[in-house]
């Protein structure tokens, strides 16, 4: 079946992502001006909620001129008497014909059913487990599980997401244990958001520009995402004066540009037949590093250093008692491991890229359009058996009618000779 496409749908688009990342500028120029004059004013709010609204519905006010347009050309399509003309080419068999069926001797075994009908035995999904096809074909759920590229970009995925979630999930307690005001953790907050969203958007676009164009591996691009996280963990562990507003930026953008190359990337290596599945498989290694670097590295360490300070003011901690730790140390030593961490998820997703540099630099769009331009022209030739059939039928019918015609006209010339002859002397 083919896709009707819009001729503006590119449009359209572009003017939804446009809106998307005004509203995120604008939001962040609202904090940034609420920050230096430290609070706005009751009028000062309601324009920025303005702002924020109005940017809010204004698609739906693109959506509303695009169908009217449809409406539009639709009505004058109608209204339009001139004649329609519609161009059939005739497909070129040579080149749209099926392959031949393999020999026999290769011909994968077949079981019989009762009714003689013959049904293809499949192999074991646990026998072909270990013995994957090519990188871009469509892998098995266990072919893909088991093999070296996906334990190579789980791997790395647990280091990278592992280490941004920490310092989301703790930049409040990491802003008051570093003396920051309570308004600024706020601002924290928002940075990580809006800078999460323009992550997703600019890794997305500009891996598969520079893919598209210069064979860029988006493996390399998701090795590069992780080395600038390192930037912001440093940031936190050395308290470098305003550091966690930059940081706040650097892992909110690294943690968001993470998640399109990860999907990206599965989707690429091992086929869009079982995405879904292995999706979901992807998208663990963010608890999975969530739990190791932020309870057992980060909680762990924290709580240790918040005894320690209760013990040199000679407090003891009561039951229920919540660990309070002030200064760079409570931190430190945590970020400083979620830094090694995430070096080693580089080293890791650098093997990858190494691994992959061969297949990146093929067409990975070539399968695609070959199987769309094979829709096409199967659909060309049923359409041309179905107007050939029609052709045929219609000429069937018109020489039986033509053969009763003459039949007809020849018994009534007969009747009419015969009484004739009747009415002679």
């Amino acid at each position: 079946m083919k896709v009707v496409r819009q001729p503006n749908e590119v449009k359209v688009f572009y003017k939804f992502l446009y809106i998307s990342l005004g509203l995120a500028t604008f939001l962040m120029i609202m904090i940034v001006i609420e920050k230096h004059f430290n609070n706005f004013t009751r009028p000062e709010y309601g324009l920025s909620a303005a702002g924020v609204l109005f940017l809010l519905f204004l698609p739906i006010a693109i959506v509303l001129i695009e169908e009217y347009k449809q409406w539009a050309q639709k009505r004058e399509a109608l209204n339009d008497p001139s004649p329609i003309e519609i161009t059939m080419e005739k497909p070129n068999l040579e080149t749209s014909l099926p392959p031949p069926p393999p020999p026999l001797e290769t011909a994968p075994p077949t079981a019989v059913l009762n009714g003689g009908e013959q049904l293809e035995k499949q192999p074991s999904c646990w026998r072909t487990a270990f013995r994957p096809p090519h990188r871009g074909e469509d892998y098995t759920i266990l072919q893909a599980l088991f093999s070296i590229d996906m334990f190579i970009l789980f791997l790395a995925s647990i280091c990278g997401l592992g280490g941004t979630l920490t310092a989301i999930d703790n930049l409040g307690q990491i802003g008051k244990s570093l003396g920051y005001q309570k308004q600024s953790t706020s601002t924290f907050v928002s940075l990580v958001s809006i800078w999460n969203y323009l992550g997703r958007v600019v890794a997305g676009f500009v891996s598969e520009i520079l893919l598209t164009r210069y064979k860029f591996p988006r493996t390399l691009v998701l090795t590069i995402i992780l080395l600038i996280s390192c930037a912001g963990h440093l940031l936190i562990a050395f308290d470098v004066p305003n550091g966690l507003y930059f940081a706040s930026i650097i892992i909110g953008f690294c943690f968001g540009a993470q998640w399109p190359l990860l999907f990206a990337i599965i989707s690429e290596i091992f086929g869009l037949k079982y995405y879904s599945t292995l999706y979901n498989f992807g998208s663990v290694a963010s608890p999975i590093g969530g739990y190791l670097l932020n309870v057992r590295v980060a909680g762990h360490l924290y709580d240790k250093e918040a005894k320690k300070q209760l013990a040199a003011l000679g407090h003891v901690r009561q039951p229920g008692q919540d660990l309070e730790c002030t200064g760079v140390k409570c931190y430190q030593l945590s970020f400083l491991i979620i830094t090694f961490a995430t070096l080693f998820g580089v080293f890791v997703s650098f093997i990858l890229v190494l691994r992959t540099r061969k297949f990146y630099r093929s067409d990975l769009y070539k399968k695609f359009r070959e199987e769309a331009k094979a829709a096409e022209t199967e659909m060309a030739l049923n359409n041309g058996t179905t107007t050939t059939t029609a052709t045929t039928t219609e000429g069937k019918e018109h020489l039986h009618a033509e053969t009763r015609e003459n039949v007809r006209g020849a018994f009534d010339e007969k009747w009419r000779v015969m009484g004739a002859e009747r009415i002679q002397p």
